[in-house]
């Protein structure tokens, strides 16, 4: 039995416009689009892609699950997806290597520090 991990859904009230957005921001490719549904990947033939599906109903709390990103240069890309439209947030992490951000419909995710050698 083979089991290959296709996407991540993300539930959103816009889903081209959050897409959109993601794909700018990770420099990634779009593979499906209707009113209810866009769908971005790194390239068209990899996989794991993000399918931004829409949902309604407003987000209620802190998401259950985010991405982390590991960048070559955290500040750097921290100020890059600020200037994009990402936001900070305080989920309550306190004084970390990483920073909490969040997109244009609050999805948290983290960007990561340098990885430890």
């Amino acid at each position: 039995m083979g089991l290959e991990w296709e996407q991540v859904i993300v539930h959103a009230a816009d889903p081209a416009s959050l897409g959109q957005w993601w794909a700018e921001a990770l420099g990634w490719v779009v593979v499906y689009s209707s009113d209810d549904e866009y769908e971005i990947r790194p390239a068209p033939d990899r996989m794991p892609g993000l399918d931004f599906v829409r949902l309604d109903e407003a987000k209620k709390s802190k998401s259950r699950l985010h991405l982390d990103f590991r960048p070559d240069d955290q500040e750097a890309e921290v100020a890059r997806l600020l200037a994009h439209g990402a936001q900070r947030v305080d989920i309550g992490q306190g004084e970390q290597s990483w920073v909490v951000l969040a997109d244009p419909e609050g999805n948290e995710f983290c960007v990561l520090g340098q990885r430890s050698q």
